[in-house]
């Protein structure tokens, strides 16, 4: 359990250390309050006896063993409750907003293995909560207070195909349970952030931040991909308190820096820096259940090529087109057919393509060089809930569009990446060049350089406000910056500890 401090007589926080940010435990029963708010305004749901009934994240071993992965709780109870505690239930009186929690009841044997057992008191004032029974309870405690109708969690994760976790307890089915009025009211609450919400999440966009720009002074040829990825981990953990990443570490030089999902159990991290790689890191830190997703793409040894350059310029230009454009009322996928548009464009310029770029658009090349979305949604998950639901647009079926992770109209208070990119993956140059409406628009012999040459991502964390955006992320963006940022690392040698061989 963090460590109590008190503002007040009744305020906790979570809180990694004095110089790590104090997240206040009312940040949660504002969310609560935002929710049964929603809740109450929905028809559907009686004046009384309505109770929201959230089941929290459970220890997960490893394999066949009594070592369990480390702990990170499920995002909806997360944003309830914030309760650190693995195998909790929490409720909500929807007429009333009265907060109940349930924790296990610990035997005497955890105190020699675990720690201290807690009290239900000391819960209640830890997690600001109203109430605090066992999980034994539950359906005693729900009786009596005269429940009706629970509102369990059940609906679709659009970005992973996943459901989400319904909450299951003894004599459950005493009650009538509905699962499908909860799930688009608390998605949609996720979806606009908390001026609260938005402190924290400025706070691990800068710890992520400069945890990159460690990683820029660290690297040079001759280090290897995992080490970038300790650095990283060690300046967000032991500087910014975070003792999770939000997401496996992407550290792709080379070609591999066009592989979109690098970094996994069958690429983990392993090659070699060379000089003269192009270097692609999205990383992103994890501070009280909230994630920041980073991009930074720069030269291994400090200085861009003339082709890296070209590249890196093309997405930075589009990058900030999006950023300039971006406000409340202006549809997300307008936002992706722009950055497509201004990295075509470029690549017109750079003599790779040829052509008209609205009929490029037509044909779906930009697809081909950026085969993801723009961006996506961010909070508690780095690819935050609430990109489909009902009552707002669908996925677009169309080549770049169909890969976005939301189609909404931007609002004030919604926190996105937005991430163009500019990648030379074979399958997909080999796809455009045998579909002769792409393979028209593609210099071949220019583009034949290109070739296992790798990728560039340029990925900020923005905060939609009233008027336009701002940009929580800060680190260095232009090549020159880049360049300039990277020689306060150069003066020495790769240091003998760091050295691997790349056999």
């Amino acid at each position: 359990m963090a460590e109590i401090q008190a503002t007040g007589p009744m305020e906790s926080h979570f809180v990694r250390g004095e110089h790590t940010l104090r997240v206040p435990m009312s940040l949660f029963r504002e969310n609560r309050e935002r929710l049964v708010a929603r809740l109450r305004a929905n028809p559907n749901v009686p004046n009384k006896g309505a109770f929201v009934v959230l089941q929290g994240g459970s220890e997960i071993p490893f394999n066949d063993t009594d070592i369990c992965w480390p702990f990170r709780q499920e995002s909806y109870f997360q944003w309830c409750f914030a309760v650190e505690e693995p195998n909790c239930f929490g409720c909500l009186d929807v007429t009333s907003g009265v907060s109940i929690l349930f924790f296990p009841r610990l035997p005497q044997e955890y105190a020699v293995w675990e720690g201290y057992i807690h009290s239900t008191d000391d819960f209640r004032k830890r997690y600001a909560v109203d109430e605090v029974y066992y999980t034994d309870e539950i359906a005693e405690v729900l009786a009596k207070r005269g429940a009706t109708l629970l509102l369990t969690l059940q609906g679709l994760n659009t970005d992973s195909g996943l459901i989400a976790r319904e909450a299951i307890f003894e004599k459950i089915e005493q009650f009538n349970v509905n699962n499908v009025l909860l799930h688009p009211e608390i998605a949609e609450c996720r979806v606009i952030k908390s001026p609260r919400e938005i402190e924290v999440l400025r706070y691990v966009v800068e710890i992520s931040s400069e945890a990159h720009k460690a990683v820029m002074r660290a690297v040079r040829p001759g280090f290897a991909e995992f080490q970038a990825e300790a650095v990283f981990q060690h300046y967000a953990y032991a500087v910014g308190g975070c003792r999770h990443v939000s997401y496996t570490c992407i550290c792709g030089s080379g070609h591999n820096s066009s592989i979109l999902h690098y970094g996994h159990a069958g690429a983990p991290n392993n090659r070699v820096l060379k000089d003269g790689d192009i270097c692609l890191f999205d990383m992103g830190g994890n501070y009280c259940g909230y994630a920041a997703d980073i991009t930074c793409s720069f030269p291994a040894n400090g200085k861009f090529t003339k082709d890296q350059k070209m590249i890196y310029d093309a997405v930075l230009e589009a990058r900030t087109a999006v950023l300039n454009a971006a406000k409340p009322g202006v549809s997300w996928s307008d936002m992706h057919i722009l950055a497509n548009k201004v990295l075509l464009s470029n690549l017109v310029k750079g003599g790779l393509l040829v052509g008209d770029i609205d009929e490029m658009m037509s044909a779906g090349l930009g697809e081909i060089f950026q085969p993801h979305g723009l961006g996506h949604f961010l909070g508690l998950d780095v690819h935050d809930v609430g990109g489909y639901l009902p009552g707002h647009p669908e996925r677009p079926s169309q080549p770049g569009l169909r890969k976005l992770r939301t189609a909404r109209t931007l609002r004030a208070g919604m926190v996105l990446t937005i991430e163009p990119g500019c990648y030379f993956i074979d399958c997909k140059l080999d796809e455009a060049l045998a579909n002769k409406d792409q393979a028209k628009f593609i210099m071949q012999e220019e583009l034949q350089r290109f070739r296992g040459w790798g990728g560039v991502r340029i990925e900020d964390d923005v905060l939609i406000t009233d008027t336009g955006v701002e940009n929580m992320t800060k680190v260095p963006r232009t090549t020159e910056e880049i360049e300039a940022w990277m020689a306060g690392g150069r003066d020495s040698k790769l240091p003998q500890e760091c050295r691997v061989s790349d056999n």
